[in-house]
């Protein structure tokens, strides 16, 4: 299958000068090529009075069983519904700077799994009632003795293990039972074949049997890529490389997810190959680029895309990092050209 870019987006950018804020009504824009081709919804997220409801980003997204999408920002966790709207919230310091999110259902309930890269922890809660039923601190039990723990990334086994790995520190991944115990970790910091130069996302890849890690190595040289390892720790294989800054992955079906901090998201199919790149900034000034303020952001360009989930309808919901908090949604096209 082709390879294909959002050039519509950029050609958009003709009729898109003005910041979205100061338009007086933004129009979508259809970006992608083929089964995935999207359309923006402009607006999505916003207050009624046009102001972000996130504060700075630097998080996830997820969604759980009933649609509603939770994303993380500096403050905490904010829950949408899916045309938008503010439900509920979980804020304050048992929730705040989660930077990576994976939410299970688990009997009756459902739980988020989090990273907290600047708290030092992992945790999970009940998406429900908000209660913490799991705290996962630097393992002593491992013997490493590390100065640094800043965990950037977490998982879930089917079994229950859980991963957690300290991709701003040690680059380590810690392995844990269902209950916290640790049992393990794998990993090392460096550029080569098997070392991870930032172990910044990582997912559970349910498009193999029996399931994989699919770990993103965001700052490996010469360009980001993607690895796999098996539950055990195993490093397995390369997935793709010549990524940019791949942060985190989110799996449906057959296809990922893969945002980009250079402004764009990536869609691979099972055999790993790019069928579609969305959302493309062409400006080197405004990619990885934090401080873009609301007024500048333009609708259908991303400037840091860091967090992705997709929807049961094959949408996407898109976190930049930003210092006014920035989640798009994006919308599939049936039966596109």
């Amino acid at each position: 299958m082709r390879c294909c870019s959002c050039f519509t987006a950029i050609v958009l950018l003709v009729v898109l000068t003005l910041p979205a804020s100061s338009q007086e009504k933004v129009k979508p824009v259809r970006m992608g090529c083929g089964m995935m081709t999207f359309d923006t919804v402009p607006g999505w997220g916003l207050r009624p009075d046009g102001s972000s409801a996130l504060g700075s980003t630097h998080g996830g997204v997820v969604i759980d069983k009933a649609g509603n999408i939770y994303t993380s920002a500096k403050k905490g966790v904010v829950v949408f519904s899916p045309d938008g709207k503010v439900i509920h919230s979980y804020l304050g310091k048992d929730y705040s700077n989660l930077h990576d999110m994976e939410i299970r259902a688990e009997g009756e309930n459902e739980f988020i799994y989090g990273a907290r890269n600047n708290d030092a922890e992992g945790i999970k809660f009940n998406v429900k009632t908000g209660e913490i039923v799991m705290r996962l601190p630097f393992p002593e039990a491992s013997g490493l003795g590390l100065k640094r723990f800043s965990p950037t990334a977490i998982t879930v086994a089917p079994n229950g293990d859980i991963f957690l790995s300290n991709g701003y520190a040690s680059n380590h991944i810690f392995k844990f039972d269902k209950n916290g115990k640790y049992l393990m970790h794998f990993g090392e910091k460096g550029n080569g074949m098997k070392q991870f130069n930032t172990a910044h996302g990582m997912t559970l890849d349910t498009r193999y049997e029996p399931p994989r890690l699919l770990i993103c190595d965001r700052n490996h040289q010469p360009k980001g890529r993607l690895l796999h390892y098996d539950l055990d720790g195993n490093f397995l294989e390369e997935v793709i490389t010549g990524l940019g800054m791949p942060t985190s992955v989110s799996i449906q079906g057959d296809f990922v997810s893969v945002p980009d901090l250079h402004g764009r998201l990536v869609v691979l199919d099972k055999s790993n190959t790019i069928m579609a790149v969305l959302g493309h900034n062409p400006d080197p000034k405004t990619r990885v680029n934090f401080n873009v303020p609301q007024d500048k952001w333009i609708e259908g360009v991303f400037n840091g895309t860091h967090g992705s989930y997709w929807d049961a309808d094959g949408n996407l919901y898109v976190q930049d990092w930003n210092v006014d908090g920035r989640i798009m949604k994006l919308v599939r096209v049936k039966n596109a050209d």
